[in-house]
């Protein structure tokens, strides 16, 4: 695995900007890829992680960096629950892990760095000092990944029978003997003008 450091440069390169969320992001994919003992998420290891992600804010853009995980894999899942908090998955062996930031962790890096006035400064530098401890709470967890949830996936394609679009992995709603998609189903979230 790479370094703090280096993981910050290529998150900065990718998200656009170095910001607090991103310390953190990095350092909770970190921690969760060590606890499931994941030292190459980008080479050997690539296809042994799932990733929950429980927000989509800087730290999101960060655990991609760190894990390889991309929702273009199907590897990254996004659960809009607004925490900063993401589930790592170990595929191979079912083990997994939740890992949240603590809200005390905003106070702890006022108190450890009150000279500095920027926030956003003030919690880049602390977050990267602070202990695993202080920074996060981790907890052991189980995760039920159904076979349509795993990275490359090959699924049967249907077809909703009031759009006529395409639909993969299992996302169909059936009703009253019909297919549908999730928008024909009434889930949509957008309206057609």
């Amino acid at each position: 695995m790479k370094s703090v450091d280096e993981y910050l440069r290529d998150a900065e390169k990718a998200h656009g900007h170095l910001c607090a969320g991103q310390v953190l992001g990095v350092r909770l994919a970190m921690l969760g890829l060590q606890k499931l003992g994941i030292d190459d998420p980008h080479g050997k290891d690539r296809k042994r992680l799932v990733t929950f992600v429980e927000i989509d804010r800087c730290a999101t853009d960060a655990v991609g960096v760190v894990t390889g995980c991309r929702l273009g894999k199907r590897a990254l899942k996004f659960r809009d629950w607004g925490k900063v908090a993401a589930t790592f998955v170990d595929v191979t062996n079912g083990k997994a892990i939740r890992i949240a930031a603590k809200e005390s962790s905003k106070a702890l890096a006022h108190r450890i760095h009150p000279e500095i006035a920027s926030k956003n400064e003030q919690q880049m530098l602390a977050y990267r000092e602070m202990s695993d401890d202080d920074l996060f709470a981790t907890q052991w967890v189980k995760v039920e990944l159904p076979p349509e949830e795993f990275p490359g996936y090959k699924g049967e394609r249907i077809t909703c029978t009031a759009c006529g679009e395409g639909i993969n992995f299992r996302r169909e709603v059936r009703r009253e003997g019909k297919i549908l998609c999730r928008s024909c189903a009434g889930e949509s979230y957008y309206q057609p003008l």
